[in-house]
């Protein structure tokens, strides 16, 4: 016979005359001691006559779950026993605690988020209107001097140094859609905007827009951009938009590899103008598409590049041309 514990710590060994009365009484002794332990009739190598106690406290006795594992395995019992139980205890006190992976999913789902005014319009019919944008650095609008430089050269490579012409443009990665808004104030008679994140659709683009009174002439897309991109033949009906901002989160996209969607999409043409906002260190090429590069400026870590139709950088340089002359 074998006596057991179900929390194994340390071997004691007790030798009984083989009656059950003496072995009563000592199980009594023990049972009068806050130990743990249970009757096993699994067979044991030991000598006819004796019994073999295995018992411990709750409190642990400093047994590695290696060293446990070996004891159990010696005396003919299931050595993942007392694995497998410890294993699961530990983990209903992890829900108990809310350290499960479900209960931070759920946590972290409740994070309460906010919008202030950041930002505004810096030139057109609503310049100078204040801008929500999210709290936090789960949004990163484009820098106000990025885009009023962006919007700058826009315009003077496009002839019109007061206003842009009255095209369509498309902002891909909106967020607070304060790119769209600055073109359709700025001259611009559509703006599409692609925004994934219902919580700043809802609570941030869609309110600007109709603080601006820009609403109606703008389509939200709550798309990734890669699926917009991807299903671009529905949204191309009318045409290659004019203008095409890109201002996505610098480390979660390719560039290289959204440049070249970017490029053989519909959605561009030989007169369309792209403006994108990438981080240092990233490699840019000269051309996207039918497009040549006709500017790239950097402001502090960040990187502008405007891509163009040849004619425009043909402008550029001839006015610079003229410059230098006079």
């Amino acid at each position: 016979m074998a006596v057991s514990s179900s929390l194994i710590l340390s071997p004691l060994h007790f030798n009984f005359i083989a009656n059950n009365k003496d072995i009563n009484k000592n199980l009594s002794f023990l049972s009068a001691n806050p130990l743990i332990f249970n009757i096993s009739s699994k067979p044991t190598n030991i000598n006819k006559g004796s019994s073999i106690v295995l018992c411990s406290y709750k409190s642990g006795s400093g047994l590695t779950a290696e060293d446990k594992r070996v004891l159990r395995e010696r005396y003919g019992f299931d050595p993942n026993e007392y694995i497998s139980e410890a294993k699961n205890e530990r983990i209903k006190e992890g829900k108990k605690q809310g350290k499960g992976k479900e209960v931070v999913a759920e946590e972290e789902a409740k994070v309460h988020r906010t919008a202030h005014k950041l930002l505004q319009v810096l030139g057109g019919k609503a310049k100078r209107k204040k801008l929500l944008s999210p709290k936090g650095m789960d949004v990163r609008p484009m820098m106000e001097v990025v885009k009023g430089a962006a919007f700058d050269i826009l315009q003077a490579a496009d002839g019109c140094p007061a206003s842009l012409r009255p095209g369509r443009w498309l902002d891909l990665y909106s967020g607070t859609g304060s790119v769209g808004i600055e073109a359709i104030s700025r001259g611009c008679s559509e703006a599409h905007f692609v925004e994934m994140d219902p919580w700043v659709v809802s609570n941030v683009l869609r309110p600007n827009l109709e603080w601006t009174g820009f609403l109606d002439a703008s389509v939200i897309h709550p798309v990734r951009v890669e699926t917009f991109l991807e299903q671009a033949d529905r949204f191309a009906g009318n045409g290659p938009f004019d203008y095409i901002s890109v201002t996505p989160p610098y480390t979660q996209v390719d560039y290289g590899m959204l440049m070249s969607q970017i490029s053989k999409s519909p959605l561009v043409g030989e007169n369309t103008f792209i403006v994108v906002e990438y981080p240092l260190r990233t490699d840019m090429l000269d051309s996207c598409g039918c497009l040549v590069k006709i500017k790239d400026r950097r402001f502090g870590r960040t990187h502008l590049a405007i891509y163009g139709p040849k004619w425009a950088q043909k402008k550029r340089k001839s006015d610079k041309t003229l410059q230098n002359t006079t």
